[in-house]
């Protein structure tokens, strides 16, 4: 028989269990990183976000874990739910608090459940104690987003409302260096590339690949002052403390990535990244100015070359960003998974996202055409 635990702290099961069943090679859902945001406060309850992380057990061993959060607003989620919470407001109802699992403020896909077993045999479980705890804190609803493939097909089996998304990733075809990948461009569309790099160097901007423990306390700080101008110049502040980033580059340094501009010897931006054995996931960025091309460079084709340098076959670079297409990410599909508790809502979206899909799949289709690669 299963029994089912929640956690409000990630602390109350420790890493040795949680890696033990979710791994730490996708670096997002190992206990590091989502201890980091609890522990820096970036997540909490005051932020809007109640940790209530699921751990399942089978004969007094834990088989499975699951990151949840009790939600009192949709930021940080980057899978855009405001529609359905204007129309329940309109109706007079409360869309919020809302449950979610989902890596905050990371919209990188990948697993989200770490388990002994497979997802589908722990489906009805998970989701039993999802509709139990929502019955228990008046939540509206539970979303699961950017899904791996395997918990997706057990959301569909198990009547879920599915949602497509879209990004934009980079593929890695053996390619030698960056002037190989080049080649595979429309001639045209190389042209502007190469031209974008050489206004960079033209500003006498150069740039360095960081790594791990090489990233010192004084660069993190750099780039944390970046990262919050960033957000300074919109009138808001990054969701992320300091204290952090701290957390990462002590607990898990092996798995980040820094790219440093400078010029004249001085730092002006910066691009933080996190990396598993196969896959670069491009984060969080900042600058000091604005620079022509410096965050296509920082944040794109320098990402490119490391791939290419290090073998990985693939370069997630972050959420949204048509533009990113004419530099050779290809459009592909994300995926969310969505529980209603009300039946006229649960419909309603179900047959929305019904027809969002299928306009969804055309969109898909048409960017794809927009690929700057050659037709030969």
């Amino acid at each position: 028989m299963l029994e089912l635990k929640i956690l409000t702290d990630i602390s109350a099961i420790g890493p040795d269990t949680w890696n033990r069943l979710c791994g730490i090679d996708y670096p997002f859902l190992r206990y590091e990183f989502l201890a980091a945001l609890e522990d820096s406060n970036s997540v909490s309850p005051e932020t809007g976000w109640q940790p209530l992380h699921i751990a399942v057990v089978q004969d007094g061993e834990t088989i499975a874990v699951m990151p949840m959060y009790l939600k009192t607003h949709s930021y940080g989620e980057y899978v855009f739910d405001w529609s359905w919470a204007d129309a329940y407001q309109r109706h007079g109802l409360d869309y919020y608090p809302k449950l979610v699992t989902a890596i905050p403020f990371t919209p990188a896909a990948g697993p989200r459940i770490g388990s002994s077993q497979p997802t589908e045999n722990l489906m009805p479980a998970l989701l039993d104690a999802i509709r139990q705890l929502a019955e228990r804190f008046g939540a509206s609803s539970w979303h699961g987003l950017f899904v791996e493939p395997e918990l997706r097909q057990s959301m569909e089996a198990s009547d879920l409302t599915l949602r497509l998304g879209t990004q934009y990733h980079w593929f890695n075809e053996d390619f030698r260096n960056f002037d190989h990948f080049m080649e595979k461009f429309a001639s045209r569309k190389r042209k502007n590339i190469r031209r974008e790099r050489q206004k960079v160097i033209k500003q006498q901007i150069s740039l360095r690949r960081i790594e791990g423990t090489d990233i010192s306390p004084e660069l993190l700080e750099v780039f944390y002052a970046f990262y919050q101008n960033t957000y300074l110049k919109r009138g808001r502040t990054g969701y992320l403390t300091p204290e952090f980033f701290r957390l990462l580059h002590l607990n898990m340094p092996e798995q980040l990535l820094l790219v440093l501009a400078e010029k004249d010897g001085q730092p002006v931006a910066a691009a933080l990244s996190l990396k598993s054995s196969s896959t670069l996931y491009g984060r969080y960025w900042g600058c000091l100015d604005d620079y022509d091309s410096l965050h296509f460079e920082t944040c794109y084709y320098q990402g490119i070359e490391y791939c290419i340098d290090q073998g990985l076959t693939r370069f997630d670079p972050g959420a949204q960003g048509e533009h990113k297409i004419q530099r050779g990410f290809q459009p592909i599909e994300t995926w969310s998974g969505h529980w209603v508790k009300h039946p006229g809502f649960a419909g309603a979206i179900d047959k929305a996202m019904g027809e969002e899909r299928s306009a969804m799949r055309a969109q898909i289709e048409e960017l794809t055409s927009w690929l700057p690669f050659r037709k030969d």
